[in-house]
């Protein structure tokens, strides 16, 4: 249904559609407000969002597509299951992370004890 792992781009901008959105279902949105929420130092334009928004609506997160309004550029986004629950699967993913890294962290410290007991017994 969707890629478990987004690339640091399609998180950001998925980030910015999901503040976009302000977790409704359906929203428009234009291309300078999502350029606009995304960090300056990343270097969008709007081709490579279009390329983002393309690949993130392949992988299912939500269905996009471009109108015109005023004669300016919009986009309609009709958020999906896993893009409504980006957020929280995200949330997850970061607590999965810590706990790996806390584990890792509390092994090293039981086997540096172990070194130092077995160091002090074999003296």
């Amino acid at each position: 249904m969707f890629s478990e792992k987004l690339s640091k781009r399609e998180n950001e901008v998925m980030s910015a559609v999901f503040l976009l959105s302000a977790g409704k279902e359906r929203f428009l949105a234009a291309p300078c407000e999502l350029l606009s929420v995304l960090p300056p130092k990343a270097g969008y334009d709007e081709e490579k969002l279009e390329r983002v928004l393309r690949s993130l609506e392949l992988d299912g997160y939500f269905e996009i597509i471009s109108s015109d309004r005023k004669g300016e550029r919009v986009y309609v986004f009709h958020m999906r299951d896993a893009g409504l629950s980006y957020q929280r699967t995200s949330a997850q993913r970061r607590r999965a992370v810590c706990f790996k890294w806390g584990v890792a962290a509390v092994g090293a410290v039981i086997t540096f004890l172990i070194g130092l007991i077995l160091r002090q017994i074999f003296k």
